[in-house]
């Protein structure tokens, strides 16, 4: 048996869709992150070192696997059957590799740098402090943050337009994999009307009903709105 154990509003949602969408029967253990810090709770160190979600554990094959990335090729690998991945050696199946790894190599570290000087500049501190911190934070997301969010997110967009799902013609653990940095670029940036593509992609994933069971399983997820 499969557990997944899940962090609420976390990258551990898309492991429960992957479940879903493979048939794979599983438990959820479910954490809920401390509401101060925002941080997972300690108690998830019990299950793999860094104390961080997604981690899966896999009675069958007596394995604790952490990162979505690597918990994707596992479950795919394990109980796919071939599904959800392209045959190997073709066009599709590289495709799918690079957004398998784009997604947390590329897409995501910019979305959290949004988040921390997002947070920066309205965090508590003394008033004197304030502008300088302010400034600071300003600076670095005009010239570093943003402009790099807008390149990928156009980037993304682009590429949409020469391929109904990421990987090609048809839908792979990496349109699974590729979801939360979309989802969180949706929250923290917004897609708009210039990126039309990017939500419909996210309105056909979040309409999927291996997506909707995962939420069920997994509980209130913000980044679904």
């Amino acid at each position: 048996m499969i557990t997944a154990h899940h962090l609420n509003n976390s990258r551990s949602q898309r492991v429960l869709w992957l479940l879903e969408e493979l048939g794979v029967p599983y438990e959820v253990v479910k954490y809920a992150r401390d509401p101060a810090m925002m941080l997972a709770p300690p108690a998830l160190r019990a299950v793999h070192p860094l104390g961080k979600s997604p981690v899966i554990t896999d009675d069958d094959g007596g394995v604790t696997v952490a990162e979505s990335g690597a918990i994707i090729e596992y479950l795919v690998e394990r109980y796919g059957a071939g599904r959800l991945v392209p045959r190997p050696g073709t066009p599709e199946r590289l495709r799918y590799t690079y957004w398998l790894h784009f997604a947390e190599g590329s897409a995501m570290p910019p979305l959290l740098l949004k988040l921390v000087f997002d947070r920066i500049a309205t965090a508590p501190m003394p008033f004197f402090v304030r502008p300088v911190a302010k400034a600071i934070s300003d600076k670095v997301l005009q010239m570093f943050v943003e402009p790099n969010l807008t390149a990928q997110l156009d980037f993304m967009e682009a590429e949409l337009a020469q391929h109904e799902w990421f990987a090609g013609a048809n839908f792979s653990a990496a349109d699974i994999q590729m979801s939360f940095p979309l989802e969180a670029a949706a929250q923290r940036v917004g897609l708009g009307a210039q990126r039309p593509r990017l939500q419909a992609f996210l309105n056909k994933v979040h309409a999927r009903a291996a997506y909707q069971r995962a939420l069920a399983r997994g509980g209130p997820y913000d980044f679904a709105d």
